[in-house]
């Protein structure tokens, strides 16, 4: 009786809750179920028989219909998977006739072409003038124009991408993949094997149904490729087709059914990925890139220059600590650099190979020797030369306080293995070689202020010496004999080998920014 009185009032509560509904949420998700079921019997496309939940053949059938027109394309997608390649194929069909003749100007075999007839200088603002016309020429419409044509390739790869012949192999297991020469026996199999199939092609279906007209990507991959991946007549009726079943959202229902899940949806709605403000910004940075390359060069070519006028030789070396070799070790930690090796270490080398020979001679002579007219005029070049040969020791000490075993230098070896993981020991480093930048800095500057006032004290006294009756050192007659040359010859030499130092020095800072 019990059982009897259960039963009937399982019946009264399912008869209220059909009519008023029901606050048991799995009583409403059957409910849900039921109701998907019968709108999916009604749609005249028969893919899913509710009652055993099983995807039927026509499914199968719809799908290898769309596969056997798409393999070209699917081809085409797999033999091109560089995708920065397809980004730039893009851009490229939608250049103008005056960004096509530009962007062959801007190459770098154009541009190192052209800096044999060219100054870096005059170069430098070709290129920039280049450079601007080809940005310009991207106008709104013609951008749009780029990511929309871009955006329809990326739905229409994505959809020719999918794994067709993996499903099929379900419904038919002798199915041979891209061979359309029999006609497959595709079978009923259970909902659950190819539901996240059926989610994944409602998904590029889905991107694909919401390109209203086709036509121009179609003719683009025509003039591109040479040959059109599909017919635009019959893509047109694929694209249609799928129109009609992504309305009926039969799809939708038989993932809800086979998963139980009737609040399922699928995952529509690609986002678009901008491509032409990263080709524009590339393109810049790659064109700015070959104009540094060649500046670069004509620094180092200058330079080169200028130390075999002055040393006889490109190779100088007096500096065994503050280095380009130890300033690679601490890049390659990613820390900061030394950036003034090369113009301290010339700087070095000028202090010993002149400034303590020629340029220490005649300055000791006239200084010493000379009888200057007022001490004012005398006063800036022998506080210049006196610095000059203390800068040489100080230089020396500084470099000597950054080698492995100096002040310096002993804290950057023993901070230098915990970088990795110690951010306060990279911080102390940095600090020492910022300190240490600073101080080769000021040592360059002073010097080559130091020496550009001896330079133009040396022009004087050669014009001096020059005169009948000089007006800085009245006794030119009586120098003379205490050198083994004339002060003249002595003092255009040093002038001139100061002058190639100071233009060195300016090369070689203007690098280091």
């Amino acid at each position: 009786m019990a059982k009897e009185k259960s039963s009937s009032g399982n019946f009264f509560q399912n008869l209220f809750a059909s009519l008023f509904g029901s606050d048991d949420p799995e009583f409403e998700k059957k409910r849900k179920l039921k109701a998907i079921a019968k709108r999916l019997s009604k749609s005249h496309y028969h893919f899913y028989k509710a009652g055993s939940s099983e995807v039927l053949p026509a499914f199968a059938k719809l799908l290898y219909e769309i596969y056997k027109i798409i393999v070209p394309a699917q081809n085409m997608f797999q033999n091109a998977q560089n995708q920065n390649a397809i980004k730039h194929s893009v851009i490229e069909y939608f250049l103008s006739e005056n960004q096509r003749k530009l962007e062959e100007q801007l190459t770098e075999e154009a541009i190192a072409e052209k800096s044999k007839t060219m100054p870096v200088a005059q170069l430098t603002k070709y290129i920039q003038e280049a450079l601007d016309s080809f940005v310009s020429d991207f106008t709104a419409e013609r951008i749009t124009m780029i990511e929309q044509r871009y955006h329809e390739l990326m739905l229409f790869k994505d959809f020719c991408l999918y794994d067709f012949y993996f499903v099929l192999k379900k419904f038919d297991a002798s199915l041979v993949e891209k061979q359309f020469n029999t006609t497959p026996q595709f079978g009923k199999i259970a909902g659950d094997y190819v539901a996240d199939d059926i989610k994944d092609f409602s998904t590029v279906m889905g991107n694909l149904t919401e390109i209203v007209d086709w036509a121009p990507l179609m003719k683009m991959l025509k003039d591109v490729r040479g040959v059109e991946p599909v017919s635009p007549g019959v893509w047109k009726k694929i694209v249609a087709r799928l129109q009609n079943i992504q309305t009926s959202n039969v799809l939708d229902m038989m993932v809800q059914l086979i998963t139980a899940n009737p609040n399922y949806l699928p995952a529509i709605g690609k986002a678009q990925t901008p491509i032409v403000d990263p080709f524009i910004n590339k393109f810049k940075l790659e064109t700015t890139a070959v104009m540094r390359k060649l500046e670069s060069a004509e620094k180092s070519s200058k330079v080169n220059d200028i130390l075999v006028k002055l040393f006889d030789t490109s190779d100088v070396s007096y500096l065994k600590s503050y280095t380009a070799q130890n300033s690679s070790t601490l890049e390659k930690k990613k820390l900061h650099r030394y950036l003034y090796c090369d113009p301290l270490n010339y700087l070095k080398a000028f202090l010993i190979e002149f400034c303590k020979t020629d340029i220490r001679e005649y300055c000791e002579l006239v200084l010493i020797r000379g009888k200057w007219t007022e001490t004012s005029l005398s006063q800036p070049l022998s506080d210049a030369y006196n610095d000059l040969l203390a800068a040489s020791d100080a230089i020396t000490t500084f470099d000597q306080n950054l080698a492995e075993d100096g002040a310096v230098g002993i804290k950057i070896k023993t901070l230098l293995p915990r970088t990795q993981h110690d951010a306060d020991a990279a911080s102390i480093i940095n600090r020492l070689v910022g300190d240490a930048n600073n101080e080769a800095k000021a040592f360059i500057m002073n010097a080559t202020r130091h020496l550009i006032t001896i330079g133009k004290t040396m022009k004087d006294l050669i014009e001096d010496e020059a005169r009948k009756a000089p007006v800085m050192i009245i006794n030119w007659k009586e120098i003379e004999k205490f050198a083994d040359r004339t002060p003249r010859d002595t003092a255009v030499l040093s002038y001139k080998r100061i002058y190639l130092f100071t233009t060195l020095m300016q090369t070689c800072m203007a690098a280091s920014k």
